[in-house]
């Protein structure tokens, strides 16, 4: 019956999305706000009216033959074994009409993987089912997740409607932030299973691979916010993955910067007090909606034979440091990511504490920030 739930719920956000696309679809491509994105649009254009001359001078040919050449009007096929002059203008015409599309589509394509000297640098990781994005040289580093108002609308039962929430499925909790005008470069890789990091307005989009380095750039002349998401079949989750890019100006990108640097230090360097169990709790519960959910679902009930259940589990109610340990470095082989590096000290204490002593549990103990920092 879970199953059936589940495959009903995605069905239901598959007809959704696919609703708002038509309203949204043109009559063409769409131009971007980057040179890269112009320049496939232009290619697209010229390849477009070539295949259209192309069209129009074949069929027209075809249906004139058909017409005037009938047999009712007493046409007589001509009979003729090889015509080298036919041979000859059949191939070589296809032939420059291949090097004339051939020539652009080689420029572009030269221009597009052509990363060199960026003056921002970012590694991109995929995880399922969020980015990580980690600003080279600049020490910040953070996660992006869908958004906490289209993660609740999107939930079996719940009691909000998709249509009342702002980019449903299109908004993430941190979006990417670059400035405009600059040339900043992508490292794409991923650290589970293939996806593929696509923002339309942008013009490209590159796989993330585990075990491999892709490259990418971008420069955009217009600040705003841009979306996209994930192009990939990563899982059953996939349709949960946007990108959000906030593009900023120098100024308004320097003060973004330092707050962001100010916060990481003020982070590192803060004195881990003891949390009151119950505000633990308080902080794992939206912790655990963020991030466990999508496996273990709402209640802790998981889903039989593919993701385990928190509600009774012998990890989750037996030594806590086992437990501990599983939410930390995951377990090989299986869905279960590591969150080590996903979560602070403090939400990997709540969700800690929240599984043992909510969802169907009560082990009465507790993890502590401190406790999380002294085992990393």
């Amino acid at each position: 019956m879970n199953k059936l739930k589940q495959l009903c719920a995605g069905g239901a956000a598959l007809t959704f999305m696919s609703s708002i696309a038509r309203a949204d679809y043109g009559l063409n491509l769409p131009v971007g706000v980057t040179e890269t994105s112009r320049q496939v649009y232009d290619l697209h254009m010229l390849i477009l009216w070539v295949c259209v001359v192309i069209g129009v001078i074949v069929f027209g040919a075809m249906i004139y033959s058909m017409i005037y050449h009938r047999k009712s009007r007493g046409a007589v096929a001509s009979q003729f074994h090889e015509s080298m002059t036919a041979e000859l203008v059949w191939t070589v015409i296809p032939f420059i009409i291949l090097i004339v599309m051939a020539i652009p589509a080689t420029t572009v394509l030269i221009d597009m993987h052509d990363s060199s000297e960026p003056d921002l640098q970012i590694k991109v990781t995929g995880y399922q089912w969020k980015w990580r994005y980690e600003y080279i040289g600049e020490d910040v580093d953070f996660f992006s997740t869908l958004d906490a108002a289209s993660n609740e609308a999107r939930r079996v039962g719940s009691d909000i409607d998709p249509a009342t929430v702002d980019n449903y499925l299109l908004n993430v909790d941190k979006p990417l932030v670059i400035p405009v005008g600059k040339k900043v470069g992508f490292l794409l890789t991923a650290s589970d299973v293939i996806h593929s990091w696509w923002v339309p307005d942008f013009g490209w989009k590159k796989d993330a691979i585990p075990g491999f380095i892709n490259e990418a750039w971008v420069k955009v002349d217009e600040p705003g916010v841009y979306r996209g998401q994930c192009a990939e079949l990563c899982g059953r989750d996939h349709g949960f993955m946007p990108i959000v890019v906030e593009v900023k100006s120098e100024a308004d990108y320097a003060t973004w910067l330092a707050e962001q640097k100010a916060g990481s230090t003020a982070e590192k360097t803060a004195v881990i007090e003891e949390i009151d169990p119950l505000e633990l709790k308080n902080i794992g519960k939206k912790v655990y909606t963020a991030n466990c959910v999508a496996c273990h679902l709402q209640k802790g009930e998981g889903v039989a034979g593919i993701y385990p259940a928190i509600t009774g589990s012998a990890i989750v109610t037996g030594d806590i440091n086992q437990h501990v340990d599983l939410v930390m470095n995951g377990k090989p082989g299986t869905a279960m990511a590591a969150f080590k590096d996903q979560l602070s000290d403090t939400e990997l204490a709540a969700i800690i504490t929240y599984q043992r002593n909510s969802l169907g549990n009560k082990v009465g103990d507790a993890m502590q920030p401190i406790d999380i920092a002294a085992l990393r």
